[in-house]
């Protein structure tokens, strides 16, 4: 049944992109002497816009992701995690920044390593610097925000102190005890090679990210073109509200690490650098599917206390670094 339902989703995620495609190169014929509603076409372009910038980091990020997946074991992670708990931070956090996975994936790798004896607050540390330290997730960052610096370098400082006090906390909270349900995981892929392994987890993988890809760039785009810029602006530039306001909007977009900071960037004028690191550093750590990918591997006391730490811990951070910086 499952597969039944992940095939119709990647068909319909596959027409949906062949749509796209043909509205971007054949848009202007379509509607040549079509009245179009000026809003109709804002949107358009807004999502357009962010879209085709998207999904070469997209691309990238997936096929890096299937090659892990494919060829490094977790038990070649797990040996280089140090025995002693507050020693395994940084550690942990370094393993993360190397893992081109985004938020979605990392959580049945982490899941499987931490099953296998990895530590809960280690493998915490790795499940949130994973989606934001990792090069890819640098290179869009870096190619969006290359006229502001400060947000590409502050994402990653601040992303990496976030998760080494998320991972102590968690510590403090459950020390060896492992939140873990019990699933019986099948694995049922006949692949005559690792390279079609690769492709096929690729193809599947960015079929599952493409749509919610799609999905949060056209309620980005949706968001930016009704909401009242004036009421936008005042509490975007609001340094308790703005930072508050685009970590909600981050859990609910719910998009890739690898593409998030192109939405990002459209709200550059609209709410402060503060506001866009929370939405930034936020997002690929806790959304609402990876939440709901968590419920299923972990219990539901776990997931919220989770929440609850990430929430309080960045939204701090990135408090502090306002004042600061």
């Amino acid at each position: 049944m499952e597969k039944v339902v992940d095939k119709k989703g990647d068909l319909a995620s596959l027409i949906l992109f062949i749509l796209i495609m043909v509205l971007f190169l054949f848009g202007d014929v379509l509607v040549k002497g079509v009245n179009v509603p000026s809003f109709t076409l804002q949107v358009g372009t807004i999502f357009l816009s962010i879209l085709l910038e998207a999904i070469p980091f997209i691309l990238l990020g997936v096929f890096a992701s299937s090659l892990i997946q494919t060829f490094v074991s977790e038990q070649m992670v797990q040996k280089w995690i140090p025995k002693r708990p507050l020693a395994a931070l940084v550690p942990a956090a370094v393993v993360g920044a190397l893992l081109p996975i985004c938020e979605c994936a990392i959580i049945p790798v982490v899941r499987r390593l931490i099953a296998k004896g990895m530590p809960l607050h280690v493998g915490v540390v790795i499940m949130v610097t994973a989606p934001i330290l990792n090069p890819v997730v640098f290179a869009s960052t870096y190619y969006a925000f290359s006229s502001n610096m400060s947000i590409v370098y502050g994402r990653m400082g601040i992303a990496f102190v976030a998760s080494l006090i998320i991972g102590l906390i968690v510590y403090v909270i459950f020390q060896n005890h492992l939140p873990l349900k019990s699933i019986k995981h099948s694995h049922d892929h006949h692949v005559n090679s690792r390279l079609t392994e690769t492709l096929t987890h690729a193809i599947d993988e960015f079929f599952d990210v493409g749509r919610y890809l799609i999905i949060g760039a056209f309620v980005a785009s949706f968001f930016q073109v009704v909401i009242n810029r004036e009421i936008l602006v005042e509490v975007g530039q609001h340094e308790i509200i703005g930072p508050a306001l685009m970590m909600g909007l981050a859990y609910v977009l719910s998009l890739c690490s690898e593409a998030d900071a192109f939405v990002a960037a459209s709200f550059t004028s609209t709410f402060t650098p503060a506001s866009l690191l929370a939405f930034l550093i936020y997002g690929p750590m806790i959304d609402f599917k990876n939440t709901l990918m968590m419920l299923a591997y972990f219990r539901r006391i776990f997931v919220v206390i989770f929440i609850g730490v990430v929430t309080t811990v960045v939204y701090v951070c990135i408090y502090i670094f306002h004042f600061i910086g």
